[in-house]
């Protein structure tokens, strides 16, 4: 079994939005539209997406606001940015902004779906949210989990974590309070192009509540979400990003 991508489009065009969800649904995604920044906020607020596809000119806040606002609250979806100006500039300042790739109106459809297979083949990503320095540490209980080290810190021990087991640990953390299926995890892991194997993803959760609960005195932070997958609860202390 494939993960099938989930991909949000945004774009106060309906009739665009119908034409685009119509074509990616028989490309085998999973699609939602909404047709401003407001009902995207909304969505991603109780939803997970791999991509998001997004108007440039919207009204409200627009797509480039969008793309940086995203970013510096520590969201980082991959984003494909649509406009009906495809100047040098516009296309520059759209990658800076934020997006993944930048495509003017009006294309085809193929190209469009040429572009997100190529988009999707970059995950997984650090997210935002989690840069790579010595710095970042993300906060949950009692627990630290330092990305520059790799490794788990509880108080004043260091618990060493697998390679296996950060990766997924960074993931969970990613999304904190929102559970993500075998499928999800197995995608953000290692690539849409892998087949989804639930007894390695069981495997190493299991493993890595070995280390998270050993403690009978702490609560119980990485939960199973009957029919939905796992997800790594915020008990106790919030869970921050410090940089």
């Amino acid at each position: 079994m494939t993960y099938s991508a989930k991909i949000l489009i945004v774009d106060d065009d309906p009739r665009l939005r119908s034409l685009l969800k119509c074509f990616l649904i028989k490309k085998g995604f999973e699609v939602e539209c909404v047709g401003d920044a407001e009902q995207m906020t909304r969505n991603l607020k109780r939803s997970f997406y791999d991509l998001i596809i997004l108007d440039w000119m919207m009204p409200g806040e627009d797509g480039l606001s969008v793309c940086s606002r995203l970013y510096a609250e520590g969201n980082n979806p991959l984003i494909i940015m649509l406009t009906a100006n495809g100047s040098e500039n516009d296309f520059i300042a759209g990658l800076l902004g934020g997006a993944d790739d930048y495509l003017a109106k009006p294309f085809n459809v193929e190209v469009l779906l040429a572009r997100i297979h190529a988009v999707l083949r970059c995950r997984p990503r650090l997210p935002a949210s989690f840069p790579d320095n010595n710095a970042s540490l993300f906060y949950f209980g009692p627990y630290a989990l330092d990305f520059s080290q790799c490794c788990l810190f509880k108080k004043n021990s260091r618990l060493d974590l697998s390679s296996n087991e950060f990766a997924l640990l960074h993931v969970l953390a990613q999304h904190a309070g929102k559970p993500l299926s075998r499928e999800q995890l197995s995608y953000r892991l290692k690539g849409k192009s892998s087949k989804v194997d639930c007894r390695a993803i069981d495997t190493q959760v299991y493993r890595l509540r070995q280390k998270l609960e050993n403690d009978p005195a702490h609560p119980d932070y990485l939960q199973t979400v009957r029919g939905l997958g796992y997800v790594l609860v915020q008990v106790g202390e919030i869970a921050t990003v410090i940089k």
